[in-house]
């Protein structure tokens, strides 16, 4: 049984057609907790979650923290010629050391509200000081 992340009721394996599935569309199986409709995304072709569950503030929250944080990764690739999961992975360090958390603590999927807004706060103070420098980011 997987508990829900934010208020600690049930959460439920839950495909497309299923009552409570939040989208209209397939993005395959997802942990829902009905009552605060908090969900997250398995990974493909399994089970398993792909982070915490998030209800909408949080989703939201996450987002904005790809948002910041993705396109540095995604620059590594072009500027270093290197394939993704390197980039990502070298990414995830260099936000992990700036967390000041260990690389495997470190997963946007798995952060709460607070961690969330302190990716987009690094992120975008980064960004700053790209403009008046250029400083090699992750």
């Amino acid at each position: 049984m997987k508990r829900c992340d934010e208020c600690h009721d049930e959460a439920h394996l839950l495909r497309l057609g299923q009552p409570g599935y939040p989208y209209q569309r397939d993005y395959g199986p997802m942990w829902v907790c009905v009552p605060c409709q908090a969900w997250c995304g398995c990974h493909p072709g399994t089970e398993n979650a792909l982070g915490r569950l998030a209800d909408a503030p949080l989703r939201k929250a996450k987002q904005a923290a790809h948002a910041a944080f993705d396109p540095l990764w995604q620059r590594k690739m072009v500027r270093d010629k290197v394939k993704q999961g390197q980039a990502r992975r070298a990414g995830y360090a260099w936000l992990a050391q700036q967390m000041g958390l260990t690389k495997k603590e470190t997963h946007i999927g798995y952060f709460d509200l607070d961690q969330c807004k302190r990716v987009v706060e690094i992120c975008t103070n980064l960004k700053r000081k790209e403009v008046g420098q250029a400083p090699k980011a992750p």
